[in-house]
């Protein structure tokens, strides 16, 4: 069983990492508001550490991607701590057909919070993405939408 637990533990550090080295690698993308930066990116899930894949039971493939969404509050001199939020997403790509992605929470031990979710993609395919991100104890969401172009070949 600890070896198990240990395992898990492992994997978790491993894809806290990977998306903390998201930024630089896969052009993750941000948007300000008044207290909160909402961090968001969407890659192909075959560019996941097979671990990593394997521990969250995410399907490594070319023609999966994986949207990684994270709330930080901003705080005093410039330290952003990860939130809780209810999180809405609307995808569909050019062509108007709807993709119904289930976003789920991860919590890891450095206290990051990421929603994750996984949706089919075929080479070419730009999706729109729009986001509601309600942050814990806030009356209003937040909104924003990008677009991202995937290369599965």
């Amino acid at each position: 069983m600890a070896t198990k637990t240990m395992r898990f533990c492992s994997a978790l550090v491993l894809l806290a990492t990977l998306l903390a080295t998201v930024p630089s690698a896969f052009a993750q993308q941000s948007r300000e508001f008044n207290d909160y930066v909402v961090h968001y990116n969407a890659l192909r899930t075959d560019l996941l550490p097979a671990q990593v894949a394997q521990g969250y039971g995410i399907q490594r493939s070319a023609n999966r991607a994986l949207l990684n969404i994270t709330v930080m509050r901003k705080g005093e001199g410039g330290v952003e701590t990860a939130v809780a939020a209810e999180i809405v997403v609307d995808a569909a790509n050019l062509t108007g057909q709807q993709r119904d992605i289930e976003l789920r929470e991860i919590r890891d031990a450095s206290e990051a919070i990421y929603y994750i979710g996984e949706f089919p993609v075929h080479n070419l395919e730009t999706y729109r993405f729009k986001l509601e991100v309600l942050p814990e104890g806030e009356p209003e969401p937040l909104l924003l939408d990008f677009r991202q172009q995937f290369y599965t070949e």
